[in-house]
């Protein structure tokens, strides 16, 4: 009898509980810390709970991967002789996430560690990915396999109304801050091999930038795999979301066009009224 498989990806993949619930993959949180006080991403805080912190004091929150000896004690959740367990980090180069888990897996002979080089809905078009796989009757290790020819083909980005979150939390200087406010730029933010840089530069309000930001990166990439694209955001303006999806939707290229909020690790580097479109790569 062969064993079953089951997904289960970090907090970062920024999945929503419909995914969650029609794929059955279990979530493991990132720690998201408020000054002293740690929290589980996606459990006992919320996006709201950062923006208000970050409004009364001025500070952003932190994140951090679990150490690998939760990462052990996740793992012992599916025996080895029921179950063969493929697990997604975000990249290695934004946390020690991956690091940890493979650490961890030393003590198992059924963990698949999967590395998306990714962050938030990136990470997540592989993980379905490998649910699609699933359902063909692959195994995990030929899905984790043929997933390290999918990688590099996700086309993640972002457009960030503020660069005051990136800034705080180390990921840029506060020059490159001051001169965007200043100059009122969305700088486009990409992953490419694992690492975050900076795109295309935007100016005006991010409710006019998003329709072209969306246009350039869908005309950039005229081959993709029209199985699936995201619109992953931190916006409010319902409004605005909708001109997104109506927009990713009318240019034909996907199947299917999901919608999904950033959760909490995202969040505290990206900050409110960020838009990205996420796909892969034909």
């Amino acid at each position: 009898m062969s064993k079953k498989i089951k997904i289960v990806a970090d907090s970062t993949c920024d999945i929503s509980p419909e995914l969650i619930e029609k794929y059955d993959i279990e979530i493991h949180p990132f720690i998201v810390s408020l000054g002293e006080k740690s929290y589980r991403d996606g459990v006992d805080i919320t996006t709201d709970d950062i923006l208000k912190y970050y409004r009364e004091t001025g500070n952003v929150s932190k994140t951090a991967a679990a150490p690998p000896g939760e990462y052990e004690e996740l793992f012992r959740k599916w025996p080895a002789e029921e179950y063969d367990v493929l697990f997604f980090t975000i990249s290695s180069d934004f946390s020690s996430a991956y690091a940890n888990a493979s650490i961890a897996t030393e003590s198992f002979d059924n963990i698949y560690v999967v590395e998306s080089a990714n962050l938030s809905t990136g990470i997540l078009l592989v993980v379905l990915a490998a649910a699609d796989m699933i359902e063909s009757g692959m195994s995990a290790k030929e899905i984790a396999d043929r997933l390290k020819d999918i990688v590099p083909k996700v086309r993640t980005s972002f457009v960030i109304d503020t660069l005051e979150f990136l800034w705080k939390g180390g990921r840029c200087s506060g020059v490159a801050a001051l001169g965007a406010n200043l100059l009122r730029l969305k700088p486009c933010i990409e992953v490419i091999d694992g690492k975050m840089s900076v795109g295309k530069k935007y100016r005006g309000n991010i409710d006019k930038v998003i329709p072209q930001y969306i246009k350039d990166r869908l005309d950039s990439t005229p081959n993709v795999v029209r199985r699936r694209v995201f619109i992953t955001h931190t916006c409010e303006d319902r409004a605005m979301v909708e001109a997104a999806l109506k927009q990713t939707r009318d240019s034909g290229m996907f199947d299917e066009v999901l919608e999904t909020r950033a959760g909490c690790t995202v969040y505290s580097h990206c900050g409110p009224n960020t838009l990205g479109i996420l796909y892969i790569e034909a």
